[in-house]
Formats: structure tokens, C-alpha cells, sequence
């Protein structure tokens, strides 16, 4: 874990790249990606659930499973908000991972229920806080990046609120902070210069390039699941045309 966190230090921001199974942590690694990391709406899209828990943490682990037997780089794996309430379990869950050679894990501070909501920014400090306790009481040293989803939901405020979260996060014992869906460059010089923790963005299509936002300051750069409904949308292409030429022509054009 030592040498992934390190890689939050540098000078250039980390990118990551998120994979949903076996063949696109095998690309990443033949690409020269540093770090992987699994997106779980990717996994819950591929498995056939709705993002947010719909799927079982085993079936996570099974794939995790799967990646690390057949991929090298160092792996950090979407827990979504912990897959339980009870900071054991979670702890549990994050020393299973571990065991199986994850270095990282994201936790996110929203649930879905419904609709995806923000959760109260001091109960998940103090969950967040009890997870981290549990883990080292374990001996079990992982990288937690904590994402806070309030630019994702457009709270009123965001920026404050996340601010406001990175503090209370970083004091229960957050090593990152994530920022899903910030793109404009003021929010982002803030929130760098709010924390200490490494801040990680996501790809959206308003984001800054990779030097830019380097130079401000971030640490971690993430592509979520865009990669993987970009390919699933060029599958689609393809079948149509393969379609509607009655041939298999588009597939070697």
C-alpha cells in the first residue's frame, strides 16, 4: 500500500484506470497504467444490476478475485458506501480485499435507496472513523479514498459542503479525498487547497486535461464508467451495422 500511496505524491497527477474484469485490467497493464482501479456501476452494469449495491459483495469479490490473479498493477476497488451500515462489517469486508491483494478502496458518503442521496456529512464521519478504527485494531493498512458525492448531486453549496466534508473526512482517517463530477477550475483550486488529502477527479466532459489539472493540484485522476458504456455503445454500432450489411464487414473495417 505504501508504494500506491506514494504514487499520490508526485509532481503529475495518477491516472487511473477503472476496469470492469480481467481483459481491461489486462490493456491497462500492456498500456503502461500505473494503477487500476474497478468501477462498480461498470461490474453492477456488466452483472446485469442497477449501480448502488445491487450486487452482492461477494460477487465483487469474486471478480476482484479474478482481476488480481491476472494482473500486476496495483488494484483499488469501488466498495460503494461499504455494502453495510455497521462499520464491522465494512471493516470486514476491506480485510477480505486485502487478503486477496487489493491495495486501495474507494467509500462513497451517498446510498441509493430509490434515488441516490447525500448521507449526513457527521454520521459518515464517524462511521468512516469506526471503519478505520477496526481496520487498524486488524493491523490492516489500505488506502481509503472517501468520495463525496456533492457536486455529483448538485447540492446547493457544493463547494462549501465539500470543504466542509474533506475536514471531517480527513480527521477520521480518509487517506483522499474524491470529487466526482467538479470541473470547473476555482471549485477545484479550492477544495486542493482546503485539505491535505490528495484530491481525486473524474472524467467528465468539461474536465480539464491531465497538465492542467496536475498544476492545480490534483493527485488522482479516475474515468469511472464511462470507458465501459463508451465500448458498449461502439458494440452496439457494430452489431447494427453488421445488421443492416448483412455481412461481417464492419467488424475488420
Amino acid at each position: 500500500m505504501n508504494k500506491f500511496s506514494a504514487l499520490h505524491q508526485q509532481a503529475t497527477a495518477l491516472v487511473i484506470c477503472n476496469v470492469w474484469d480481467v481483459a481491461s485490467a489486462k490493456t491497462a497493464e500492456k498500456l503502461g497504467f500505473n494503477a487500476i482501479g474497478t468501477s462498480s456501476a461498470a461490474i453492477a452494469n456488466m452483472l446485469g444490476y442497477e449501480d448502488g449495491e445491487g450486487m452482492s459483495f461477494e460477487e465483487v469479490l469474486f471478480i476482484v478475485k479474478r482481476i488480481v490473479a491476472c494482473c500486476d498493477l496495483p488494484l483499488t476497488v469501488d466498495i460503494e458506501a461499504g455494502y453495510s451500515d455497521d462499520p464491522l462489517t465494512t471493516a470486514n469486508y476491506i480485510k477480505a480485499l486485502t487478503e486477496a491483494g487489493v491495495v486501495g478502496v474507494n467509500l462513497e458518503d451517498s446510498k441509493v435507496t430509490g434515488a441516490r442521496t447525500l448521507l449526513n456529512a457527521e454520521i459518515f464521519a464517524d462511521y468512516l472513523s469506526k471503519v478505520r478504527q477496526q481496520l487498524t485494531k486488524g493491523k490492516i493498512n489500505i488506502f481509503i479514498n472517501v468520495r463525496t458525492d456533492t457536486f455529483l448531486l448538485a447540492q446547493e453549496n457544493a463547494l462549501v459542503e465539500t470543504q466542509k466534508r474533506a475536514s471531517l473526512y480527513q480527521s477520521a482517517g480518509a487517506d483522499g479525498l474524491f470529487v466526482p463530477c467538479i470541473t470547473a477550475v476555482d471549485d477545484i483550486q479550492a477544495v486542493v487547497s482546503a485539505t491535505k488529502l490528495p484530491v481525486n477527479v473524474m472524467c467528465m466532459p468539461d474536465l480539464p486535461d491531465f497538465n492542467t489539472l496536475s498544476t492545480l493540484g490534483i493527485k488522482r485522476i479516475s474515468m469511472g464508467n464511462f470507458l465501459f458504456d463508451k465500448l458498449q455503445n461502439d458494440f452496439e454500432v457494430t452489431l447494427k451495422n453488421i445488421v443492416n450489411k448483412n455481412c461481417f464487414s464492419p467488424v475488420f473495417n
